[in-house]
């Protein structure tokens, strides 16, 4: 099940909140492998997906509600197409044995049920909250007054931005992934530290942490 930010009981233990699209899951590979099955193709010149996928047949560019509709049909197909980045299960374990560990995911809620499945699927049963609204009350709320170390990980500077003025004193980890279109992505905030993978991640969390 979904899980509100009221029923998640955080325990003693400092405090991951972590994205899973191109965080944890891989979402533009198997997203663009998923537009060739319907006789699409994207075209990275731009950090967006309106304006910049469209038809193999004629090269004509799909409107917003067709780029739309496409993503509403991949997040209902996620369980058959996405898979983890490589040392993301590892690390997640590893970290959680440290702290406490939450997803947060950008995506409307009502997807949330296929994306718990495949999480569990993978062994990654930690909470789960899926919301379309900035991250950073979010975060705020879930954190609340405790005194204890907070990270966050992203792969969005808007995301990572929110969070850093809700949360202020939260280590906010910037994880681009490897693909084409990020290339155009806006930069995150200078006090946001970049991570070259999970393995780098976990360091910098480690160390902030001190565990």
């Amino acid at each position: 099940m979904l899980a509100k930010i009221s029923e998640i009981h955080l325990t003693d233990r400092p405090l991951i909140v972590c994205d899973v699209d191109d965080v944890v899951l891989q979402f533009a590979t198997p997203f663009e492998a998923f537009l060739g099955s319907r006789g699409h193709r994207l075209l990275p010149r731009s950090f967006k997906l309106a304006g910049n996928i469209v038809s193999l047949l004629d090269e004509s560019i799909l409107d917003t509600t067709a780029v739309q509709t496409l993503i509403n049909d991949f997040f209902i197909a996620q369980e058959r197409w996405q898979t983890p980045f490589a040392e993301a299960i590892d690390t997640l374990h590893a970290l959680a044995g440290k702290a406490d560990l939450v997803f947060l995911t950008a995506m409307p809620p009502r997807h949330a049920d296929a994306r718990r499945r495949l999480l569990d699927q993978l062994t990654l049963s930690f909470p789960l909250i899926a919301a379309d609204e900035a991250k950073g009350p979010l975060v705020a709320a879930l954190h609340a007054d405790r005194s204890l170390p907070v990270a966050f990980i992203d792969d969005m500077a808007h995301n990572l931005r929110s969070v850093g003025d809700h949360v202020p004193d939260c280590l906010l980890v910037y994880m681009p992934p490897p693909v084409e279109i990020h290339k155009f992505a806006p930069p995150p905030p200078e006090h946001v530290r970049r991570a070259a993978g999970w393995i780098d991640a976990k360091d910098m969390i480690a160390l902030h942490f001190g565990i």
